[in-house]
């Protein structure tokens, strides 16, 4: 999470067509994303994918009310790719 955590807090990231879809469709905005992974926890961690291990963060955005799922991987670049995002309903 460290790795994960330095990346956001530098703008080293960057998000896929389809989370960005699913950001808007959500109603959620870029800072309720930045929020959930700055202080949510990691839930899954899914080694042996093809592009790389793929992290699934879990966490509250900016109102505390609304907790969000965050799917990412780092890129060959090193850079934190955000590859979709959901609103949970049942937490």
């Amino acid at each position: 999470m460290e790795r994960i955590w330095e990346k956001i807090r530098l703008g080293q990231y960057d998000m896929t067509c389809h989370a960005r879809e699913e950001m808007v469709e959500d109603e959620l905005n870029l800072f309720d994303i930045e929020q959930a992974i700055l202080t949510g926890k990691l839930i899954r961690t899914e080694k042996g994918e093809l592009r790389g291990t793929k992290y699934t963060i879990l966490g509250k955005g900016i109102n505390q009310q609304t907790m969000i799922g965050v799917v990412g991987r780092f890129k060959e670049t090193g850079r934190f790719l955000i590859i979709t995002v959901y609103e949970v309903k049942d937490f």
